[in-house]
């Protein structure tokens, strides 16, 4: 059996506060530790039937970075249920969601700049 391993540093500052996210993964061809503004890491307890989760962001991450951060990952989570569970239309209303959310930050973006 393979086993592959995910390693990810995060830098804190004082208030521990993420200074620098580094990630790097042994089946990757990237031979040095990549850096990410933010992570979102989520696991599955089947005996509690509760996700754990793991988001972080620094200082660095922008509003605008994050908003699409999040479109991006809605978007991958609908992929994804779509290949786990084959239900369709679940999977468009999740890109539905991921659209219109991305829209109300554009124009919210776009209201605060006039």
């Amino acid at each position: 059996m393979h086993t592959s391993t995910i390693n990810i540093d995060v830098h804190l500052d004082e208030q521990k506060v993420p200074q620098a996210i580094q990630w790097k993964a042994s089946d990757s061809t990237a031979d040095m530790a990549q850096p990410a503004r933010a992570m979102m890491v989520a696991f599955w307890d089947a005996a509690d039937k509760s996700a754990l989760r793991i988001d972080l962001w620094t200082k660095e991450m922008m509003v605008d970075e994050m908003a699409d951060f999040y479109y991006q990952t809605l978007m991958g989570m609908a992929d994804t249920y779509m290949r786990a569970t084959q239900q369709k239309e679940m999977m468009e209303d999740m890109k539905a969601f991921a659209k219109e959310f991305y829209k109300k930050f554009r124009d919210s973006q776009l209201k605060e700049n006039q």
